[in-house]
């Protein structure tokens, strides 16, 4: 079971009334295709475009399910620059080029289904026009400056160790006139520096860390069986290879998982947290372990450093002893066009990462 995919259709189960109907018919079109954690983004970003559509008058409905095709396909397209400058430019917080980039290009899958696609009773397109088909948008994730984002803002060479290290000892010595951080640190440094070392040993992405359970774990030839981003079949986990480092620290957090966290013998999962006022121990969430990880990695003295981050750390040290193809098939990409982030991140030739770690 995929734990974090279950939320988010949950999510999307309570948001999609909310919804016109045909929004609900075309996220009932793309759930064989998508998973509901997109799906999901797509109705946020929805909720936001017919919000605004009714503050700017541009519709009359009382209510975001209200909304009407006849709206849409009388908009303008100064009305759809418009919606741009507000994405840009509004006070409660302005969106990035690429969360731009995005919402506009979930609006255009949106009308592409309804104009293209869906049918009405006489099998006429439901939308008879296609504004968003007149808006270009431009392609803004290329992988060298995704790179050029990401240099200094990871970990590199003996700095993965170092944090790691750090999260077991060094935090401790930092909050050490805290009673109360130091006695959670005591209680968790085992279990947080496991999850650090896995994703930096392995790159996995945080939604695979909280879906994981006791029985994925292969120790004896290194290896995890996990729900890969894309793959929408419920019965196959994909085995991923990790380093003998993340083997340690998995026994010894093993050793530790069931006594100090109180873990009933119904939870299978694999990282487990004891909250505040329980009595038994619950699968950690994917927020918990992103705050987690931000909180050591201002303490180390890398602010920016994020859950995310780990796995670019991974990826990059990864690909130097490495070729394209097997980075790519190690993070679980779909296209080595994501992984040549990583050929960018480093100046390094193979030849001289060969050497290097030769000797290992």
């Amino acid at each position: 079971m995929n734990i974090q995919k279950d939320i988010d259709r949950a999510r999307l189960d309570e948001k999609a009334p909310a919804m016109p109907w045909f929004v609900q018919q075309f996220i009932d079109y793309k759930l064989p295709d998508l998973s509901p954690s997109t799906l999901l983004e797509y109705v946020r970003d929805y909720e936001t475009f017919f919000n605004w559509l009714r503050s700017e008058g541009l519709s009359q409905a009382a209510s975001n399910r209200d909304v009407t095709l006849l709206e849409l396909e009388t908009l303008r397209m100064d009305s759809i620059t418009g919606y741009r400058l507000y994405l840009t430019t509004r006070r409660e917080g302005t969106n990035s080029r690429i969360t731009v980039s995005r919402k506009l290009s979930s609006l255009r899958s949106l009308f592409h289904y309804l104009s293209q696609i869906a049918e009405d009773e006489d099998f006429y397109p439901l939308l008879k026009r296609n504004i968003m088909a007149k808006v270009e948008i431009k392609r803004i994730h290329k992988p060298k400056d995704t790179a050029a984002k990401l240099k200094g803002k990871i970990l590199e060479e003996e700095e993965l160790q170092d944090f790691i290290t750090y999260i077991h000892e060094g935090y401790g010595h930092d909050v050490e006139n805290n009673k109360q951080a130091l006695y959670a640190h005591e209680q968790n440094k085992v279990r947080d520096a496991c999850i650090a070392s896995l994703i930096l040993n392995s790159g996995l992405r945080v939604s695979e860390v909280v879906n994981l359970n006791l029985a994925d774990i292969d120790l004896n030839n290194k290896m995890l069986h996990v729900y890969r981003k894309g793959n929408n079949d419920e019965t196959f986990k994909t085995p991923v290879y990790f380093r003998a480092q993340a083997k340690d620290d998995l026994e010894h957090y093993l050793q530790l998982r069931q006594t100090r966290y109180k873990v009933p013998k119904k939870e299978k999962a694999l990282f487990v947290a004891l909250r505040n006022g329980q009595n038994e121990g619950q699968r950690m969430t994917k927020r918990a372990i992103q705050a987690m990880i931000i909180k050591y990695a201002k303490r180390f003295g890398k602010p920016s450093l994020t859950v995310h981050k780990l796995r670019h750390s991974f990826a990059t040290d990864y690909y130097l002893q490495n070729d394209i193809y097997k980075t790519k098939e190690q993070l679980g990409h779909a296209s080595t066009e994501t992984t040549e982030v990583y050929a960018h991140l480093t100046d390094k030739t193979m030849s001289e990462a060969i050497e290097r770690r030769s000797d290992e």
